[in-house]
């Protein structure tokens, strides 16, 4: 086993993440559902931008393709859950493939613009076929919509325990996937292609496919945290498509520490939880966010987990 130490600690946060929920009730597990879902697509965006050190503007987009792709099915076509969840992903998959197809023969500032460009003609696609999608004012679930059967015991999102345990089934399921793959031989690949994509070329790989397999992953792993999102909570609509869909994903992971596997989690905790906290304390809490961004910058220069793994914890990654 690579890593084990790595491997023990991804365990015990699975542990502790599934016991938490008999100490705490109410609000704090509706957040931290949220946050498990934010966090596998921050966990995403963290394969392109940390792994592989390719920078993307425009990850809203397979966010929302997984949030429009589950919720249309399930809204329109009345199709179980499960199904609906697998719709969404498959739209994620494919449209990343399409998008990193064209995007990835741009390189640096250009390509930042690209996938910046693809989100926003998305993002105004939801808004043009407004009939369709609901556009800002989006969609709500039916009820009927919001549950399932299960080895015959019928399974409603409507339940705070239901959202929270599925949330972190699908959570495990990501991070356990996303540690062999970073783990093993392709994660090296993304490493290498990160570092010094002409050596890796020159050692006889295709840096082409190398990234175009990570602009693939990181898109499906985005699309399925859009699915759970809108399948979760019962509601699809045009600003999960917006550019600042973009930048906070971009942000959990700055913060998290990127190149590490629990960089996005940690990420999208303390900023969540930060916004939450200082929005309820004032109007202008995005001014206090970024001071302490600055601040937390200046400390952790590669994030949190990624100062920590720089400095004392080298198998953290």
């Amino acid at each position: 086993m690579r890593n084990p130490r790595l491997f023990a600690l991804t365990i015990a946060v699975l542990a502790g993440l599934f016991g938490v929920q008999f100490v705490i009730s109410g609000y704090p597990v509706l957040a931290l559902t949220r946050i498990l879902i934010l966090a596998v697509f921050a966990m995403g965006y963290n394969v392109l931008m940390g792994y592989t050190g390719l920078v993307s503007l425009g990850h809203a987009l397979f966010f929302a393709a997984g949030l429009y792709g589950a919720g249309l099915a399930a809204y329109y076509g009345g199709v179980a859950l499960p199904i609906a969840f697998a719709a969404g992903i498959a739209a994620a998959a494919v449209l990343s493939l399409v998008v990193g197809l064209l995007a990835l023969r741009t390189q640096t500032v250009s390509f930042m613009i690209v996938t910046l460009m693809f989100a926003q003609a998305g993002y105004l696609a939801t808004l043009h076929f407004s009939a369709i999608t609901g556009g800002d004012q989006g969609l709500s679930l039916p009820a009927h919509a919001r549950s399932f059967s299960l080895l015959g015991q019928e399974i409603a999102l409507t339940s705070a325990t239901a959202r929270y345990n599925i949330a972190l089934a699908v959570f495990a399921v990501v991070l356990l996937a996303l540690y062999a793959l970073t783990q093993g031989p392709r994660g090296r690949l993304f490493a290498a292609v990160r570092e010094n994509p002409e050596r890796t070329r020159m050692l006889g790989y295709d840096v082409g496919r190398i990234r175009l397999l990570a602009f693939t992953v990181s898109g499906t792993v985005s699309g399925v945290a859009g699915a759970l999102y809108g399948l979760m909570f019962g509601f699809i609509g045009s600003s999960f498509a917006e550019f600042r869909s973009s930048i906070e994903v971009l942000l959990f992971t700055l913060v998290g520490g990127p190149g590490t596997l629990f960089g996005p989690l940690v990420g999208t905790t303390v900023m969540t939880l930060l916004i939450d906290r200082l929005s309820g304390l004032t109007s202008a809490y995005l001014i206090a966010v970024g001071v302490l961004l600055i601040v937390l910058t200046l400390w952790f220069p590669k994030g949190i987990l990624g100062t920590i793994r720089d400095r004392w914890a080298p198998w953290l990654r």
